[in-house]
């Protein structure tokens, strides 16, 4: 399954399977299959880009989101915390992300992470949080984090989820741009250590 995690840049993903899920799409420069489900994590334009969720969409593409994103995108169900769908082959869960230490993220805004159960496997991307009681409680088969410390994880902190979340393979996001590069993805593979395969992608 982690082969089919494709990285597009700084929290951007695609998960090539079936369904296609593209997970806060943004700076897309090429598409070759549209959309099944579109997952967007909150408001923040570097998560949220309507431009690029259209450009990955078919009239058919289930848009899953907060409450925020919807007032702007009517065409987006919002998808509460704890609350799940189910498409295709694929469970989505959405998960409260939030800061507890940072008014960047604050809880009342909805901000989601998501939990997806695919081909057997758990994916969970966390979205812009810091570690949180709610995450604490889960054991993904594989791990899609923030380490940009911008009201979320440092690779420090973010290391320390993985060890106490043990998932088979881990995957730093949020670098790329604003002062958090490669060596900070880098920085977090070597603090993981053994008890995680770490994937450090490159964008495509």
């Amino acid at each position: 399954m982690i082969e089919h995690i494709q990285w597009l840049g700084y929290g951007s993903f695609v998960i090539q399977s079936t369904p296609l899920i593209y997970i806060n799409p943004w700076r897309v420069s090429s598409v070759t299959f549209l959309a099944d489900v579109v997952l967007v994590s909150h408001a923040h334009f570097e998560h949220f880009s309507p431009v690029d969720i259209e450009k990955v969409s078919a009239d058919s593409t289930l848009i899953l989101s907060n409450a925020q994103v919807a007032e702007q995108l009517p065409r987006a169900e919002v998808l509460l915390p704890f609350h799940s769908r189910t498409v295709d082959r694929a469970r989505i869960t959405a998960l409260p992300a939030y800061s507890t230490g940072s008014e960047v993220h604050k809880r009342e805004d909805g901000g989601l992470g998501f939990l997806i159960s695919l081909n057997f496997y758990d994916i969970y991307y966390v979205g812009d949080s810091e570690p949180t009681p709610e995450m604490r409680k889960l054991a993904p088969d594989i791990l899609i984090l923030p380490i940009d410390g911008m009201g979320t994880m440092t690779p420090e902190s973010a290391a320390d989820m993985v060890r106490e979340l043990r998932p088979r393979y881990a995957i730093p996001c949020n670098w790329g741009m604003g002062g958090v590069n490669l060596g900070d993805a880098e920085r977090f593979k070597r603090l993981v250590g053994d008890r995680a395969e770490v994937r450090i992608p490159e964008a495509r």
